[in-house]
């Protein structure tokens, strides 16, 4: 059955247009002393997607960004997409060589930089010849004179007066490229639609309870899944964006506190960061939701954030579905549950959002849907509006991601009688030691509830008898100590003993610009001239 002919095709451009419309003078940014309302917001959008039309930058080329989360970032969004451009968001931790594949391999025609990341750009100027149009942003860095470029707002002045709008023949049309860690290889660039994007963002609002009342704080990096589409569904239910330069808990406190910030999001390494600074003294999270990802979030975080007054929404997924795709919706039951298991329960992955047409099984390696017993563990499996229309020039990869006609994500899971998924480990991060297989997921659960434990990394370790054993990478809470004897004896206490660290190290751990411990830099360490892919 085909459409009407009056059908439009999905945008999330449109959620601007609306909100302009319909709250043209309430405000949608604020960013220290800046405020922006939604019909300053659209201006500005139009004029930046004018200024790209004059630049010479056509429908269907790629604008990238380097930037932290400014408002200029946030107007990235929606100004390329207003031309039909295609926005490609670059990590700012990358080093000047990844940076430059990154250009090169989207065939970038502009670059939008923020001036702290102006000795990046110097570096690589050289090597990415088809980047004709570069804009710096100059916010807390002062501007980087040596480097041809146009500064941002004088960028924007100089657009021509008009509507410069350009209406997307496809909702099937890629509107943006995010690009992969690169763990395994060189990064992988996922190509979001229109479609996509919009469906994942009225998923976002609804599960979220996004209202026009809404204060959303920018802890979640724009540039990883587009801040998790966030920036649309902000934007589409008339809320208010504050952004955030750089992740500081004293200043998350405060903005919570003075802005009334009523939504954020994080990995549950930006929640331990909060909860055991100093700046928590006192304070309170009464009514803010918090939507955890990134990596599952230890019962003690979610026990320990909650008991501050905040409610964890945790949710799952990659960069390849448009950041969630599941989530761990509360059941009516679970209020009779004690704080310990309603705090387990909340750890689990969940089940597919309301919207956005997914569909999700845990299956084996013929995609055969396992048990659901919670103890047979598959590989999660997804296809549906909000999985990626693949990888941007390469289609062996595509083609192996999406064999049996589904997404293979990697994640090793259970599926329980109720429905809900729990991921109990990456693939490449199961231990296999003398034959057994030991969840590291399982391991870091157990470990975190030891007192002293702030935060904890479980990985292979080589082993002349067993071939692999556990290695804990232990961060302490400040002011507390532990002996590595002592951690190993709680694990034993707790779990079987084949599952159990044989060493424990004490330190930092290393961590992704999105706070994602980076398992695969200790495991290098770890397999340095042994016989081992190291993801």
């Amino acid at each position: 059955m085909s459409g009407s002919p009056l059908d439009q095709s999905l945008n999330p451009h449109d959620f601007l247009e609306r909100s302009a419309l319909v709250y043209p003078d309430k405000v949608a940014v604020c960013y220290n002393e800046q405020r922006y309302t939604y019909r300053q917001f659209h201006q500005r959008v139009n004029q930046l997607a004018g200024a790209l039309k004059a630049a010479g930058i056509q429908k269907g080329d790629r604008v990238a960004y380097l930037s932290p989360n400014v408002p200029a970032m946030l107007e990235g969004h929606f100004g390329p997409m207003r031309m039909g451009a295609v926005l490609v968001t670059i990590n700012i931790r990358l080093s000047p060589g990844e940076v430059a594949y990154i250009l090169n391999h989207s065939g970038a025609k502009a670059l939008v930089f923020d001036s702290e990341f102006a000795p990046v750009v110097r570096a690589i100027r050289d090597e990415v010849p088809d980047v004709s149009t570069l804009v710096q942003i100059v916010d807390a860095i002062p501007r980087a004179d040596d480097i041809p470029s146009r500064e941002y707002e004088e960028f924007l002045s100089s657009a021509p007066e008009g509507d410069h709008r350009v209406v997307p023949d496809s909702e099937s049309e890629t509107i943006t490229i995010n690009y992969t860690s690169g763990t395994t290889g060189l990064p992988k660039g996922v190509q979001y639609t229109g479609r996509g994007a919009y469906l994942n963002a009225l998923g976002e609002a609804l599960e979220m309870d996004l209202r026009p009342e809404s204060v959303y704080l920018w802890t979640v990096p724009m540039f990883h899944c587009n801040g998790w589409c966030f920036t649309w569904a902000v934007t589409a239910m008339g809320g208010t964006h504050v952004c955030l330069r750089r992740v500081d808990p004293g200043e998350i406190f405060r903005l919570v506190r003075e802005r009334g910030v009523t939504h954020m999001g994080g990995a549950p390494t930006v929640l331990i960061a909060m909860y055991s600074s100093p700046a928590a003294e006192g304070e309170r999270l009464d009514g803010l939701s918090i939507v955890a990802a990134g990596a599952p979030p230890a019962p003690p975080v979610i026990r320990t954030m909650e008991g501050m007054g905040a409610t964890i929404h945790h949710v799952y997924g990659l960069t390849e579905t448009y950041g969630p795709h599941t989530i761990c919706t509360s059941q009516p039951h679970w209020q009779d549950l004690s704080i310990d298991e309603l705090a387990a329960a909340k750890a689990r992955q969940g089940v597919p959002y309301i919207i956005a047409n997914t569909n999700l099984i845990v299956a084996d390696d013929e995609c055969n849907e396992v048990p659901r017993d919670g103890e047979t563990v598959g590989e999660v499996m997804m296809r549906g509006s909000n999985v990626m229309a693949g990888y941007y020039r390469d289609p062996d990869a595509t083609a192996e991601a999406f064999r049996h006609g589904w997404f293979h994500s990697g994640d090793m899971a259970v599926w329980h009688p109720d429905g809900y998924i729990e991921v109990m480990d990456r693939a490449k991060d199961v231990i296999i030691s003398g034959g057994e297989n030991i969840s590291s997921q399982q391991v870091e659960k157990v470990l975190m509830e030891h007192p002293a434990v702030l935060e904890v990394a479980v990985v292979a370790t080589p082993d002349s008898y067993w071939g692999e054993s556990v290695k804990a990478f232990v961060t302490l809470a400040p002011g507390e100590s532990a002996e590595e004897n002592e951690v190993i004896a709680f694990c034993r206490e707790r779990m079987a003993r084949f599952k159990c660290p044989k060493s424990v190290v004490f330190g930092d751990l290393p961590k992704t610009a999105t706070g994602k411990i980076q398992k695969y830099v200790l495991r290098e360490r770890e397999w340095q001239g042994y016989e081992k892919r190291v993801h």
